[in-house]
């Protein structure tokens, strides 16, 4: 018997495309669309798959819903929930991005998880940016995934933004255990903002593995 043929980058794209964007129907298409190509080009360039995907939209204000993280292989949204941005980012928006230490500004692109441990903060988890010049001072910038007493709503009412960190994509206290165990081992986490230099430049948007674009269009037919 003959071996199945694998699907064509834009198809496989395509349809898991199309099967989260069903479960997550708040998340822009074009934000997942993207961050599903980052994650496709970096495993066919080398990097193990994986089982789970986070995706922060830093392009909408720290009051709203940002983050989504899925389970790939159940094709199911595991959370929806608040996420900080850098001090030095901005403030109810993120407008402002670095890969430089002591900015307290959130980095964009994509990231692999690491090993959890227990911090200052708690519950945490470590994780490493995968574009050079973009995210890949992380560890030693020391973003990771912290809980934070900031990251509450009720912030929203009294001062019109949830508080911010020192560039970690913190979340609330509450969900840290649930957000930590999901991502950590080699999950993918990718963070996304219009910016134009990037989106230009980044090697895992600009690929030769797939395109978003015309997943997009194979998606909508």
């Amino acid at each position: 018997m003959a071996a199945p043929v694998a699907a064509a980058p834009a198809q496989e794209l395509a349809d898991k495309l199309g099967s989260l964007s069903r479960v997550a129907p708040d998340l822009d298409l074009s934000v997942l669309g993207n961050a599903l190509a980052a994650m496709q080009c970096a495993e066919r360039s080398g990097e193990p798959r994986s089982e789970r995907l986070a995706v922060i939209d830093f392009s909408l204000p720290s009051t709203e819903r940002r983050l989504w993280i899925f389970d790939l292989r159940q094709k199911a949204l595991l959370l929806n929930d608040l996420v900080a941005h850098g001090q030095g980012s901005g403030g109810n928006f993120a407008e402002h991005f670095s890969n430089i230490e002591g900015s307290y500004q959130s980095s964009i692109g994509l990231f692999r998880t690491a090993e959890s441990y227990q911090g200052r903060h708690g519950y945490s988890l470590r994780m490493d940016g995968l574009e050079p010049g973009v995210n890949d001072l992380a560890r030693q910038r020391a973003i990771v995934i912290h809980a934070a007493d900031y990251v509450d709503p009720e912030w929203i009412t009294r001062q019109g933004r949830i508080g911010r960190s020192q560039g970690c994509p913190a979340v609330r206290p509450e969900i840290v255990d649930h957000v930590v165990d999901s991502l950590k081992g080699g999950q993918y986490l990718f963070a996304w903002y219009p910016d134009q230099q990037w989106l230009q430049t980044s090697s895992l948007l600009n690929c030769p593995y797939g395109d978003y674009r015309e997943a997009l269009a194979l998606n909508t037919r």
